[in-house]
């Protein structure tokens, strides 16, 4: 989501946590491996910059966190590390769906270095509105969409995200859709479609037929797998073509589903299709 909009980043820390900012209209995806060598060590979800690329103004490293995975003091290295090759200050935000886990990142962290301490601005849970007005919706669709995954049990909330679909020309629109959907779980999927495929609600977007219409269960099954793909690309995952394979010909809509849940927090592949959780297929 940040990666089609980067700018939706920029929103959060500037509208939504109050975080100053230089106001330019220059803002671009930079290189996320900050070293010359090959790492895995200093490698971060994604990096923006705001400003002209010859004089950096400000940067901004977003992690995805749906876990206490990551050493925070990890994050303190990438803003060392970003601010010694830009020359430019540098804000860390961390996006967290679960409460528990943005409570641990929202801790001060200690660098390791004497006077270098890192507080990493953390979204969770009760810092994405719960939006339920649909002109908020359609003017925040990025958030909206996130709100969908958080407080999507509020059938207002879902209410409010369909009817800005249908009143926006944001290019945006069908991913924010896609990705509301894929991340939400089980229960607000099943709400999301009950919504979005009724008279009242017709939001008939190309995706919206694939995902929430009542064709057929072959175009229902695909829609699952990709949003397996979808998650797991999410969370940093390189799937072989194998395993892609096993996820795009499953059209068992149940295995797929828990497929789904499973990859919001497996830390390996194999935990996918781990038997012990499920049926294989």
């Amino acid at each position: 989501m940040f990666e089609h909009r980067p700018e939706l980043a920029v929103e959060i820390l500037r509208d939504l946590m109050g975080v100053e900012l230089p106001d330019t209209p220059l803002v671009r995806l930079e290189n996320t491996t900050f070293n010359t060598r090959r790492s895995d060590d200093i490698h971060a979800d994604m990096v923006l910059v705001l400003g002209p690329s010859q004089d950096p103004a400000h940067a901004i490293i977003v992690e995805i966190q749906q876990d206490k995975s990551k050493v925070p003091r990890q994050l303190a290295r990438y803003a060392a590390v970003l601010w010694l090759m830009l020359g430019c200050d540098v804000t860390v935000l961390v996006i967290c769906p679960d409460r528990t886990t943005a409570a641990h990142y929202a801790q001060p962290i200690e660098s390791g270095l004497t006077g270098y301490r890192l507080q990493a601005l953390v979204l969770g849970p009760d810092g994405i509105p719960a939006f339920t007005d649909p002109q908020e919706a359609a003017a925040h669709l990025g958030l909206a969409a996130m709100s969908v995954m958080v407080h999507g049990r509020d059938r207002k909330v879902v209410e409010a995200f369909a009817a800005a679909l249908t009143d926006t020309d944001d290019d945006h629109a069908l991913k924010y859709t896609e990705y509301a959907y894929s991340m939400a779980t089980p229960e607000v999927r099943r709400l999301m479609e009950e919504i979005m495929t009724s008279t009242d609600w017709p939001v008939y977007t190309p995706f919206a037929r694939e995902h929430f219409g009542r064709g057929r269960e072959q175009g229902k099954a695909e829609g699952e797998a990709r949003a397996v793909l979808l998650v797991l690309a999410a969370r940093g995952f390189d799937v072989p073509e194998d395993v892609r394979a096993r996820i795009t010909a499953c059209t068992d809509l149940a295995q797929l589903e828990t497929w789904t849940t499973r990859a919001a927090t497996a830390q390996a592949l194999e935990e996918l299709f781990d038997e012990a959780g499920g049926q294989q297929s």
